[in-house]
């Protein structure tokens, strides 16, 4: 029933900071796999009547099904579940058909994700904190890096610090809300102890002094503008309304564009309102409060992408929003949430008559972040970073998902070129509504002429040349077709049709990218993806393969990042990470933390390099007045390092490593080879620690790592058994040449514990071979443990056959009402 990829296979890991080999693929946890199995019985209990269902169910038909439903998606088709408006007239069948498109997720969700090469811990860095006492709520952060300054917006606080030390501050202006205000709050309804405070949402530059500051104010949104020359407010007072949220649990997102705020929030008290609002001393435009146009979204993201100068359409500067939102284009039982794209023009005037005060080039598409290769859809957007570069082409956009879909807790990362986001927009098929048996209301794709100039479009020289030269004289008929038909039908694919990053069990919150030329003279886009659980991965595509090179542990309290900003400064780059309770200043690389080339190498970092010269590992971008002098890995070719390091590698028969393999039991390493080589064998040699010294016992529920190296000549491999069994598709090797000409090979497997077994790694080569062998024993706990998860599942089944049993119901129902 499972994949036939080696979804047991990952590299050696270990919680500790020393180095991994190359990674490949996460394991599916024992409890997931014992739920397919016991939630497949349960489903084939309950799938014994509907006819519509074949009578044997094989992983092809659910990935065939899967298949198709993923298609119709992405291609705007219609599920139709609902009364009066069923494909396949059984809803319980349906229904049932859909739990297995999930089962067949779950299973092919195990193969997922890279795991990370190195993990710092908190303790083993040193991370710059903020966290002020009594002070809370540190997410709005804005970064000047002419200024060499962060401001960080808190809880009735902004502060001022330095951005190469944030525990520096260099001013504070708190905004605190009246008692009075506070009271009104709570006899609203909220709480005065969690609620009614002034929390910061926008945080943006407004000229050279002035910072343009907007808080929830308790429930009352309110803006002001900071001087930045005595850092006190100016007593301005607007009213925040459509620019900040009401409630500081609301999404919300902004950006200022030539001294115009662009905001996306909630516009009234209960958050029912969403709006798109330009906030403007010329013209203030907002959407249409109509479903069409929003319909329950989370903002995520606001930011502008410049038209080149010299481009030959005219085209203007356009403003981009990022969210999720409620589908309107498909039926489903319930909510299906849409990632989303929507863009307006910076020169949008608003209409004369006909969307007066409104948007007339608002236009809105979804987002597709899917793998073909698992047939998985990620449908909700969580952040986006928008890569702008000179050495770019045209800015790539970023964008980190999630799945709400299948709950299998597997995040990514899809990158978009804007070119493709502008030919949506100019030239997609536009989406209308229809009504169905005069009840249901549903979208499809509008095939009648489209007025000139066309919907939605900025002000051009297509448009120019039919003397429109601002959006306050478009003719009516273009201006409510884009009233009425803000959604485009074709969707925005990612960059070669898939993810860029698949990882399971994490669920990311931020992302931010950085460019680095590193010294094979590759430009490489470095990823830094925070989650929810307090921690920084640091990702690089390196040789068409998706690396995670670092994992930084933040928070040791697993608090959520819920904002993540770059310095990107030639000589000084930092991170910087606001959650509830702090800050956390991070660098980009932790270079210094290795002590020979071969470690620094083999971090495969592009900011990282060994000097020869003062024998240290540096950033390159503090140390690169002479590149001969920096050797670099990227693809794991250590040979330079050999050459130049005066310590001998491999070590001597004499040196001994420590087990870190999670869950073993470790012995004291051996502190000699466990075969003398003789004149006749001393090209081949197995090195400890052997497996004999790697542990006898396993103690916890999960997985366990065997790793073995060896030196030997150019044609030395290694075989591993279980059982006497090869095995074939669990295995890693990576090999390194050494100066002689003889390589180093190291191998690992990653297996889970299920039963007592006997494991043996083998190194051959032409000449001869050596082997060493441990004998793995599953402890009572484990079997326990295994226990304790099959008590668990069998209550998410049963809670499966509840929702099934009521499916039957509603189905039940549905004929009720067909025969009367």
């Amino acid at each position: 029933m499972l994949s036939n990829k080696p979804i047991f296979c990952t590299t050696f890991h270990s919680s500790s900071s020393n180095y991994i080999p190359s990674p490949s693929f996460t394991p599916p946890s024992p409890a997931s796999l014992l739920y397919c199995c016991l939630l497949l019985s349960s489903v084939l209990d309950l799938l014994a009547a509907p006819a519509q269902l074949p009578s044997s169910v094989t992983p092809p038909y659910c990935r065939a099904h899967h298949q198709q439903h993923t298609t119709n998606w992405i291609q705007g088709q219609h599920w139709r579940f609902k009364e009066h408006n069923l494909e396949d007239r059984n809803l319980f069948g349906m229904a049932a058909k859909s739990l297995f498109v999930a089962l067949c997720v779950l299973l092919e969700a195990a193969a997922f994700g890279p795991v990370p090469r190195i993990t710092w811990e908190h303790k083993e860095i040193h991370l710059t904190h903020l966290k002020v006492e009594g002070v809370l709520n540190y997410t709005s952060l804005l970064l000047s890096e002419d200024e060499n300054i962060l401001y960080v917006g808190a809880r009735e606080v902004i502060f001022a610090v330095k951005s190469i030390n944030i525990t520096e501050k260099i001013h504070e202006a708190y905004w605190k809300v009246s008692d009075e205000k506070s009271d009104a709050c709570g006899k609203k309804g909220k709480s005065r102890q969690t609620e009614c405070f002034n929390f910061i949402r926008v945080l943006q530059p407004l000229g050279d002094n002035v910072l343009y500051v907007c808080g929830t104010h308790a429930f009352q949104p309110t803006c002001d503008h900071l001087d930045l020359n005595t850092f006190q407010f100016l007593g301005k007072n607007e009213d925040g309304k459509g620019r900040c949220p009401f409630d500081p649990a609301h999404s919300y997102t902004s950006v200022m564009v030539d001294g115009e705020l662009y905001s996306a929030t909630s516009n009234n008290f209960l958050g029912s309102e969403p709006i798109i609002f330009r906030h403007s001393q010329q013209s203030q435009l907002r959407t249409e409060y109509a479903v069409p146009w929003l319909n329950e979204p989370n903002f995520v993201y606001a930011d502008v992408i410049r038209a080149p100068q010299s481009n030959p359409e005219g085209d203007d500067d356009k403003v981009y929003f990022f969210f999720t939102e409620v589908s309107v284009e498909f039926d489903f039982l319930s909510k299906l949430l849409i990632p989303r794209i929507a863009r307006v023009c910076k020169g949008d005037q608003g209409g004369l008559r006909t969307l007066q005060k409104k948007w007339t080039s608002f236009l809105k598409a979804k987002l597709i972040c899917y793998s073909p290769e698992n047939n998985f859809i990620f449908n909700v957007i969580n952040d986006v970073f928008i890569l702008k570069s000179p050495d770019l082409k045209e800015p790539v956009i970023y964008g980190v998902f999630t799945s709400n879909l299948n709950n299998v807790g597997i995040s990514a990362v899809c990158a978009y070129n804007v070119s493709a986001v502008e030919a949506v927009f100019a030239t997609g098929k536009y989406m209308q509504s229809a009504t169905v048996e005069q009840s249901h209301t549903k979208w499809v794709r509008f095939n009648g002429e489209i007025p000139k100039p066309r919907p939605g479009a900025c002000i051009n020289n297509e448009a120019r040349s039919l003397n429109y030269t601002s959006s306050l004289n478009l003719p009516d008929k273009t201006l409510r077709f884009v009233k009425d038909h803000p959604l485009i039908e074709d969707s925005v694919d990612p960059i070669g049709n898939k993810p860029r990053l698949m990882i399971q069990n994490v669920a990311f919150t931020q992302i931010v990218v950085d460019q680095v030329t590193a010294l094979d003279g590759i430009t490489y886009d470095i990823m830094f993806l925070s989650t929810d659980k307090g921690k920084l991965l640091k990702a690089v595509n390196q040789q068409s393969e998706m690396r995670i090179i670092e994992e930084i542990v933040l928070f040791p309290d697993m608090e959520p990042v819920q904002n993540l900003l770059l310095s990107t400064k030639q000589r000084k780059r930092y991170i910087y990470a606001g959650s509830s309770v702090g800050v956390v200043q991070t660098p980009v690389a932790f270079c210094e933390k290795f002590t020979s080339c071969i470690e620094c190498a083999l971090t495969r970092d592009p900011y990282c390099a060994w000097n020869k010269v003062e024998s240290s590992c540096v950033n390159i971008f503090q140390d690169r007045n002479d590149d001969r002098l920096l050797i670099q890995a990227l693809n794991g070719d250590t040979s330079q390092c050999q050459a130049s390091s005066p310590i001998p590698f491999p070590p001597p028969a004499t040196s001994s490593l420590s087990s870190v393999g999670p869950g073993f039991n470790p012995l004291l390493s051996s502190m000699l080879p466990e075969v003398i080589p003789n004149a006749e064998t001393d090209s081949l040699l197995l090195l400890p620690p052997f497996l004999s010294d790697q542990g006898h016992f396993v103690h916890a529920l999960g997985t366990f790592h065997l790793f073995c190296h060896a030196t030997g000549p150019s044609d030395v491999h290694f075989v591993w058994e279980k059982d006497g069994v090869v095995m074939k598709s669990c295995a890693k090797d990576e090999l390194y040449t050494m100066a002689d000409g003889k390589v180093h090979i190291f191998s690992w497997v990653r297996d889970i514990a299920t039963s007592d077994a006997e494991y043996q790694c083998i190194v051959k080569s032409k000449a001869s071979e050596k082997s060493s062998k441990v004998f793995i024993r599953v402890s009572d706990a484990v079997n326990q443990g295994w226990s304790n998860e099959l008590t668990r599942w069998k209550s998410a089944v049963s809670e499966h056959n509840t929702m099934m049993n009521g499916w039957k119901k509603t189905w039940e129902s549905c004929k009720q009402k067909d025969a009367k």
